[in-house]
């Protein structure tokens, strides 16, 4: 029964797959994405510091009244964009850590352009 262990490495050989090409820097930070089965998480981290400059999370409840997770997702997006605005971010490397780029993470990413970033 190693099915479990199987797919974690797999995940992680993934994640550092596409983590091997993308950096971020303090002019152009890195979007992470995180989705766990109930809630999406975002950030932008400067890779060189090692600092998370901006965060924004899904976990309020009025965010997912009458709404799936794919549109709380585009919410999110929208909100990131405003949250990394204020603090002069504009521009981002997306990184969607392992996850494929459709559902959740591509609704957050549609939800950050739509807000002003630029990917």
């Amino acid at each position: 029964m190693q099915r479990t262990s199987d797919i974690a490495n797999s995940k992680i050989k993934r994640k550092l797959r596409a983590r091997k090409n993308i950096v971020g820097t303090a002019e152009k930070p890195r979007l992470s994405v995180y989705r766990s089965n109930k809630y999406t998480y975002c950030q932008a981290i400067d890779d060189t510091t090692g600092k998370t400059l901006a965060t924004a999370f899904n976990l309020v409840k009025e965010t997912h009244v009458g709404k799936n997770k794919v549109a709380a997702a585009f919410d999110l997006g929208e909100k990131f964009a405003k949250v990394a605005l204020e603090k002069k971010i504009t521009k981002v490397v997306f990184d969607r850590n392992g996850y494929r780029y459709h559902g959740r993470v591509a609704s957050l990413a549609e939800g950050a352009r739509k807000g002003g970033l630029e990917f």
